[in-house]
């Protein structure tokens, strides 16, 4: 068959593969959003590593727009520095927020290490008392694992990614694996720093990388491309660093 021969839905589609773009995450059904749905109101729950440099939700805003094709996007968080899961539960205004935001996505955001138990159990319990009232407002759960830090080191990278991969399965939530892709990033470019001189919030680079894993997970597309880049972030890094997101949700999702 010849050029012009062919359909022209056939040739459209040959024409955006020549053009390269944005490819498709295989993103497991109990994964994706509503179905084929794409979020475009979201929230962010969490402490200092959500709404550090500019705050997640404003980055994530930012790469959308700069998605082939564009994304608007709605964004807000509910944070409060040094809170777990369990404090931020005893806040009213992110009840509220829940409720009230007709959100179609809600990440949530732990750390582990700040858990005085020094266990997992406590992420596990307000993981799903957040969830059934996330589900409760017609909204859809998606978990931010975080990172381990000297400061407080009573538990392993290893450690807190299981547990997101255990109550993810549990919850049948999609997780953002942010704490893995630093590993990934700093593996092949030890010099380019996720996490600044206090060696537990992140740097610019870190908090782009991470805006880039939950672009990922949420939307489940190849972060490729994305013109979008920080102050302080260059072209290169920002290929680099939108590399490492897609490469490491993807292995994340195959092992789900």
């Amino acid at each position: 068959m010849n050029l012009s021969q062919m359909p022209f839905s056939l040739l459209l589609l040959l024409f955006a593969l020549a053009l390269g773009g944005c490819k498709p995450l295989l993103v497991p059904p109990s994964s994706a959003h509503n179905g084929s749905k794409a979020p475009g109101r979201l929230l962010f729950v969490g402490n200092s590593f959500t709404y550090y440099n500019g705050g997640l939700e404003n980055h994530v805003k930012e790469l959308a727009k700069s998605s082939r094709p564009p994304r608007s996007i709605e964004t807000d968080r509910a944070t409060q520095g040094g809170a777990t899961l369990k404090i931020l539960n005893g806040k009213q205004i992110v009840h509220d927020k829940i409720r009230e935001g007709a959100y179609d996505a809600i990440i949530l955001q732990e750390d582990i290490p700040e858990l005085t138990e020094h266990s997992v159990a406590p992420f596990f319990e307000q993981a799903r008392r957040f969830d059934q009232e996330i589900r409760s407002a017609g909204s859809r759960t998606v978990l931010f694992m975080a990172w381990p830090y000297e400061r407080l080191n009573w538990v392993t990278l290893a450690e807190i990614a299981q547990a997101h991969r255990d109550i993810g399965k549990e919850l049948g939530v999609p997780v953002a694996p942010v704490g893995l892709a630093f590993q990934r990033a700093l593996a092949e470019r030890p010099k380019l720093a996720m996490l600044g001189r206090d060696k537990e919030h992140e740097t610019i680079h870190g908090t782009y990388l991470a805006a880039n894993v939950i672009h990922a997970t949420l939307f489940g597309e190849t972060p490729k491309g994305f013109a979008y880049c920080p102050t302080g972030v260059s072209a290169e890094e920002a290929a680099f660093l939108q590399r490492i997101a897609r490469e490491t949700v993807r292995e994340w999702q195959k092992q789900r």
